[in-house]
């Protein structure tokens, strides 16, 4: 959506690796099934990202579609990209006012005894020792809710849908850890070396369309991942 900027070169195989992420499109919006290990961003954009190889999809004159939410480097599943600078800033807004709706899977140490339930805990930022860390449940944080449901129970470890209410940094992670069910393979909340990936999934995504109605995106769980 930037105009007359030289289009970086990509190649090939890039090129071909980010069309094969595509899972949908409208006329706003695309729509990629994200792997686990792949970042949304970097800093300065000075290792492989998807916003990088978004220029995939540029116009001649420079205009390319922009990445208006981000999911963690190790979360697979659905991320949006915006295709032109007015469905840009609708859909900003939309995440902002709490339009959308995210929907998620997560493999969880242990798990609930229940079947569903709803965390609200606020998250602050906390300054430690070694620098700053976010935490669930601290006094002075900001709201954050998460329900979540029980898809599965395993040995050890349970399957979750989740679905975040608001949109704190880490909310999944942190509040899943906060309740005693670190999600898998999450080396900063839990433990890294219980799983080979993180195991959180963003499943489904419903947006506004702007026209009244909703678009949806779903991408299916990838091989390996469950209980």
């Amino acid at each position: 959506m930037s105009r007359n900027r030289d289009i970086p070169s990509i190649s090939e195989g890039d090129q071909a690796f980010v069309r094969g992420l595509l899972m949908g499109e409208t006329a706003d919006v695309l729509a990629f099934n994200k792997p686990s290990g792949l970042p949304s961003q970097t800093r300065g954009n000075r290792a492989r990202n998807l916003d990088q190889l978004l220029w995939a999809f540029a116009r001649s004159n420079g205009k390319r579609p922009r990445l208006i939410h981000r999911l963690d480097a190790g979360t697979s599943g659905v991320i949006i990209a915006a295709k032109t600078k007015p469905a840009a800033a609708r859909l900003s807004e939309a995440f902002a006012g709490r339009e959308v709706e995210k929907t998620y899977l997560a493999v969880v140490a242990g798990g609930p005894d229940t079947d569903s339930g709803i965390i609200n805990a606020a998250i602050a930022r906390v300054e430690m020792d070694r620098g700053s860390q976010m935490v669930a449940g601290h006094k002075d944080g900001k709201r954050a809710v998460t329900r979540w449901r029980v898809v599965q129970r395993g040995d050890g470890a349970t399957l979750l849908e989740v679905t975040p209410e608001t949109g704190r940094m880490h909310q999944i992670r942190l509040h899943l850890a906060h309740m005693g069910w670190p999600i898998l393979g999450d080396g900063i909340y839990g433990e890294k070396r219980s799983a080979p990936r993180l195991m959180l999934h963003a499943r489904r995504l419903r947006v506004p369309d702007g026209a009244g109605g909703t678009d949806e995106f779903e991408a299916d769980a990838p091989e390996g991942f469950g209980i």
